[in-house]
């Protein structure tokens, strides 16, 4: 390429207005740095260098960053299809000249960028129409998502801020032994969500390691390719709710708000915004959304007989009632109760086979027997860390 034809394009990218959110990634602000120096010019290299080496997370790959920030890029377009608008003539023009410029970038090479002369890092790049590509995106929009929700399965909340969760579990239904029936109501729950029909707020809850928790993610793990995700809210958290669903409402993705190890103090602040959003109040629930709880405790609210004995409201009863059945406004409530011995042991053999610990059976549920009598506790937790005792 000239200098000038290198300028050209730098101008054009610089002009993207439907995409311009790509203009704030590293590669492509370091790809214009260099289109726009002199060649043979240090400050050139330079650039160039930076622009290789921004590419690494991509495998070094220019084709696959541009593919990967285009399919993630939350722009008026892709939302006003989403959601069923009109949109403008102008609007449709552009997006379609943008990707047939950002198309046209898959076809660049090292040569192309800065000659051949002395040592240029070289980058892979694969030519690709992202005009055909991104329309098959819009196709399948309520699979895939959109901006930040394309990125992840797992989300959590940070100040005003929705993040991807970082090396989030990956735990599947394989993964279980026991808590058949306990799990297909969760199950069957989430798939009507996927199928849009309506589906509960659920609560699990029961005692502690026997799974609440793993199961829904391994709900949420199992429907992200139909287009659920999970956004993990904490208790001290749940402030930040009717933001949450306000950021979410409208899109085609679905969502499980989850919320683990659940409980209440009689005086808690945060009791209102999760009974809002429970009992449907317009403005803390989206109509693409569940709230999935779990916790150790089937009334959620803790209240003392103190509270009962001492209590200066006129209308005690009323109050103690409300906050006991909290647990109630939950259209769904799961119970995990800690297991038998037989499903105890059960566990402890299935886990012992996938790990391939050869011990006599009848030793192993003898050490496995003490190891829970240790805890105070039989669980699928306390059969997990048995096993893993043994490794």
């Amino acid at each position: 390429m000239t200098e000038q034809q290198q300028r050209k394009l730098a101008c054009s990218i610089s002009a993207l207005s439907v995409f311009r959110g790509l203009l704030e990634k590293k590669p492509l602000r370091a790809l214009i740095a260099t289109l726009t120096c002199p060649q043979n010019d240090a400050d050139k290299m330079s650039h160039y260098g930076e622009f290789v080496h921004s590419l690494d997370e991509f495998g070094c790959s220019l084709s696959k960053f541009l593919e990967r920030a285009i399919c993630e890029d939350e722009n008026r377009y892709v939302i006003g299809t989403a959601q069923g608008q009109p949109l403008p003539p102008a609007l449709v023009r552009n997006a379609k000249a943008e990707l047939e410029l950002l198309s046209s970038l898959t076809k660049l090479d090292a040569a192309s960028l800065c000659g051949s002369e002395g040592y240029v890092p070289e980058f892979e790049n694969t030519p690709a129409d992202f005009g055909e590509i991104y329309a098959e995106r819009l196709r399948q929009i309520s699979r895939y998502g959109y901006g930040i929700f394309a990125t992840a399965k797992m989300f959590r909340v940070a100040g005003d801020e929705i993040l991807p969760v970082e090396s989030a579990d990956e735990i599947s239904l394989d993964s279980f032994v026991g808590y058949e029936e306990e799990r297909r109501r969760v199950f069957d729950n989430t798939r009507a969500l996927v199928e849009g029909r309506p589906a509960a707020n659920v609560l699990l809850c029961g005692d502690a390691g026997t799974g609440k928790s793993s199961t829904v993610k391994a709900c949420a793990n199992y429907f992200a390719d139909q287009g659920v995700r999970l956004i993990e809210l904490r208790k001290d958290q749940l402030f930040s709710l009717s933001a949450v669903m306000g950021r979410i409402d409208g899109n085609p993705l679905k969502f499980i708000i989850f919320i683990d190890d659940l409980s209440f103090n009689k005086n808690d602040d945060c009791f209102s915004m999760l009974k809002a959003a429970l009992e449907g109040s317009a403005s803390a629930k989206a109509k693409n959304a569940v709230i999935y709880a779990t916790s150790n405790r089937r009334h959620i609210v803790k209240e003392s007989f103190s509270d009962r004995e001492n209590s200066d409201d006129i209308h005690h009863s009323d109050t103690v009632q409300e906050l006991m059945s909290l647990s109630e406004r939950f259209g769904l409530t799961v119970y995990f109760e800690k297991p038998s011995k037989a499903l105890y042991l059960e566990i402890v053999h299935t886990l012992a086979d996938k790990n391939g610990i050869a011990i006599d059976r009848a030793e192993l549920d003898i050490k496995a027997e003490a190891f829970a009598l240790g805890r105070g506790i039989r669980s699928p937790r306390a059969a997990e860390q048995f096993i893993n005792s043994l490794l």
